[in-house]
C-alpha cells in the first residue's frame, strides 16, 4: 500500500511541453508505483490550457481545485472540483483553466500515447 499527499509532492514546470499553453506545473503522484496506470496532478495558471489533441487510452479527469474548461470539438463546459470526466480514447478534447482561475486537475490513465 502507498499512501500519498499530494501537497507533498514536488511540482515541476512542465510548461515547455509543446502540448501545454501557458504556465503550467505537474506532479507525479505516484511515481514509478503502478504499472497499469499512471496518476498525475496538472496544475494550470488562470488562462492556461493544453492544445486539442487525443489519446490511445481512456482518461479519467478528477477536478480538485479552481475553475476550469473542458472542451470537445462542438462543446466547451465550465468544470469545478468535484467533477470527475471519463475521456473516452481517440476522444480529441482539450482542458485548462479559465482567464479568471487557476485550475487543477487528477488525471488517471494507462500507458500509450497522446496524439496532437
Amino acid at each position: 500500500m502507498k499512501i500519498v499527499e499530494v501537497s507533498d509532492v514536488k511540482a515541476r514546470d512542465d510548461s515547455a511541453n509543446p502540448i501545454f499553453r501557458g504556465h503550467v506545473d505537474v506532479q507525479d503522484v505516484i511515481p514509478g508505483g503502478a504499472k497499469d496506470f499512471r496518476i498525475i496532478q496538472v496544475n494550470f495558471s488562470p488562462g492556461a490550457r493544453n492544445i486539442m489533441h487525443s489519446h490511445t487510452f481512456d482518461q479519467v479527469l478528477y477536478i480538485t481545485e479552481g475553475k476550469g474548461i473542458l472542451a470537445d470539438e462542438k462543446t466547451e463546459t465550465v468544470v469545478m472540483p468535484g467533477t470527475i470526466i471519463l475521456i473516452p480514447a481517440g476522444e480529441k478534447h482539450w482542458h485548462g483553466a479559465t482567464r479568471d482561475s487557476s485550475f487543477s486537475h487528477i488525471a488517471i490513465m494507462p500507458p500509450g500515447d497522446t496524439k496532437y
